[in-house]
């Protein structure tokens, strides 16, 4: 088996960003969702959420695919919620929940104003982009969030590497997702890298933690708003 250099994150685009066939589409999407649901690390994602959101809050999830993950966080987060999904591509949003509100959008043209909502979600969105475009996407995303944006992504390591090239093929439906799926692994961070995006951005508060397996957490609240004793205690476990 040959050894892949993870030295540095990969620039190649993944096949499902470029455009495949509708069919092939939809079946590496579906395999999204089972990653996101075994995989995706949603307790911490939900956990750091949580502590930023007052009564009656507005959600937005960007890069949302089929909007599991928002689905997700709105059936175990306090009600009444508004959760809004956003996708560049109106095939992807095919299957999402209807409790989700859909948006079609640009991540970098996204048709919302400053502080609509109290947190913006980025769920293993992040490392699609190449380091050049992190700190206008970060900026612009933190823009819209009142009270934190929290970005979950990959941690780049050979362990899950190694696990992908074994699992992927008996796991997956999509040689997309078998593909795609060891590329994200690459396109990954290391949380000094992911830090220094956020500083980029003009965001050099956010706090990075390592999460159990191979997931990075990130948050960058807002000046002034803190979460609850009980749920920072929480996420820092």
């Amino acid at each position: 088996m040959s050894l892949v250099d993870l030295r540095a994150r990969a620039t190649e685009p993944e096949q499902l960003d470029e455009g495949v066939p509708e069919a092939e589409a939809l079946r590496s999407l579906a395999d999204l969702r089972l990653v996101n649901r075994w995989l995706g690390n949603r307790g911490c994602l939900l956990r750091a959420v949580r502590a930023h959101l007052p009564p009656g809050a507005r959600l937005l999830d960007v890069g949302c695919g089929s909007g599991d993950v928002p689905a997700f966080l709105l059936e175990h987060l306090p009600g009444p919620l508004l959760a809004v999904g956003v996708d560049v591509k109106t095939l992807h949003l095919r299957a999402a929940p209807r409790a989700v509100r859909c948006v079609v959008a640009d991540v970098r043209r996204l048709p919302f104003p400053d502080g609509a909502f109290d947190v913006v979600t980025a769920s293993l969105f992040l490392h699609h982009f190449d380091d050049e475009d992190l700190p206008e996407v970060l900026a612009g995303l933190h823009r819209l969030a009142r009270r934190a944006l929290v970005v979950n992504d990959l941690h780049r390591a050979r362990v899950p590497y190694l696990f992908g090239r074994a699992a992927f093929p008996l796991l997956f439906r999509s040689r997309v997702s078998v593909e795609d799926g060891l590329l994200s692994i690459r396109r990954g961070f290391r949380a000094d890298e992911l830090r220094a995006a956020f500083t980029r951005a003009g965001l050099p508060t956010v706090t990075v933690r390592r999460q159990f397996p191979y997931r990075l957490l990130a948050v960058a609240a807002k000046s002034g708003v803190t979460p609850s004793t009980t749920e920072a205690r929480r996420d820092d476990v």
